[in-house]
């Protein structure tokens, strides 16, 4: 029997029956079936592959087509979860209707059930527009990575009152457009819990506390796969570069003392046929020729 794929609505609903939302990123079908087998609620087809699969030092060289390439193989791997893809720098910042076009391609090509976009009141609008024509959106506060530049890299947001003030007019304005919901972003924990008591929609912490209504951490963060910096805000449940790396000196070891491959992973012809190919080269000489018939030209 099929599954039935979790709605933003599914996500949003959560929050009133008091249940934690897990999240996670992914950025392939392989990762995406493992999350999805786990049971985490929602995959984010983050614009962080700019990072740590593309190799970057930011999310902002991320382009619309590198999302709905990720974000299309995802989908496929993933048979319950939410699928969410960010709106990556200048999809959606220069006009409506290009955000418009660019989250509707997401959503009808790469089949993602919802779209992820950054900022507060200021893209307020654009968020009742696009779920107006029946694309769910996921917010985005605190620090902002397409931002990174003007606020000066990952630092944590909304330390004064005047700008957790403005933090938590943003939430509301997100969740009053209709927002299903709102991920913050290396937010004070007061803060973040003040924010989540404050909206109707659930909240999504990375490095933002417990108080939130979930939490969301990057896929190779979490497991070790990113290897230049470890986030305070992350926990290594695994270390698979480490892992790995081991691994593949001991294939390159095994491959120069040829240990591998070994009898199980060869097959060889069968004696009489082998023997019968050995009579035919011995024959031959240094000329062999194909013993097939060549198709006639007309």
């Amino acid at each position: 029997m099929k599954t039935a794929r979790l709605t933003a609505v599914d996500i949003s609903s959560m929050k009133q029956k008091h249940e934690r939302i897990v999240s996670l990123t992914a950025y392939d079908y392989t990762s995406a079936q493992m999350l999805d087998a786990a049971g985490i609620h929602m995959i984010l087809v983050g614009d962080t592959l700019g990072m740590v699969v593309q190799g970057e030092e930011t999310t902002l060289p991320v382009s619309i087509d590198d999302m709905l390439y990720h974000a299309r193989m995802v989908t496929r791997g993933a048979r319950r979860a939410l699928v969410v893809a960010d709106m990556p720098f200048m999809s959606y910042q220069v006009s409506v209707e290009d955000a418009l076009r660019n989250a509707g391609r997401l959503m009808k090509e790469a089949h993602v059930g919802a779209v992820k976009i950054e900022g507060g009141a200021g893209v307020a609008p654009l968020v009742e527009r696009l779920t107006q024509i029946g694309i769910p959106v996921c917010g985005h506060l605190g620090f902002t990575p397409q931002s990174t530049h003007t606020l000066g890299g990952p630092r944590v947001q909304g330390r004064t009152v005047t700008d957790a003030a403005a933090l938590i007019a943003d939430a509301q304005s997100l969740s009053s457009a209709g927002a299903f919901a709102i991920v913050l972003e290396l937010v004070p924990a007061s803060l973040a819990e003040e924010i989540t008591q404050r909206v109707r929609v659930p909240t999504i912490g990375i490095g933002s506390g417990p108080a939130c209504d979930g939490e969301i951490q990057v896929f190779h963060d979490l497991f070790g796969l990113y290897t230049d910096f470890q986030p305070r805000h992350t926990r290594r449940y695994l270390n698979i570069a480490e892992q790995l790396t081991a691994a593949a000196v001991r294939y390159r070891e095994d491959v120069i003392a040829r240990r591998f491959p070994g009898p199980e992973q060869t097959t060889d012809l069968k004696p009489d046929v082998k023997e019968e190919l050995r009579e035919f080269l011995r024959r031959s000489g240094g000329a062999v020729k194909s013993l097939r018939t060549k198709a006639s030209h007309s």
